[in-house]
C-alpha cells in the first residue's frame, strides 16, 4: 500500500519550525498522513507537493467543521 505522504514528500523540519499561516500568522501543525500543514485558527489545510508547502490561501483546503 503506497504511503499517502509520498506525493507530498518529507518537509525539512527546520522549515516547519519557521512557517506560519499566511492568513492568521499563527502556528501550523504538520499532518504527515495527509501531507498538509494545518492552520487551526484559519481552519485551512495547506497542501505539500514534492516536499514544498504550498502556502497560498487559494490552494488551501477548508477544514470541515461538521461533527463526525
Amino acid at each position: 500500500m503506497p504511503n499517502p505522504a509520498a506525493t507530498g514528500g518529507d518537509v525539512d523540519p527546520t522549515l516547519l519550525e519557521i512557517l506560519v499561516c499566511p492568513v492568521t500568522k499563527g502556528p501550523l501543525r504538520y499532518d504527515r498522513q495527509r501531507a498538509e500543514l494545518i492552520s487551526d485558527q484559519a481552519r485551512l489545510a495547506y497542501p505539500i507537493r514534492d516536499g514544498i508547502p504550498i502556502m497560498l490561501p487559494d490552494e488551501a483546503r477548508q477544514l470541515d467543521d461538521s461533527p463526525a
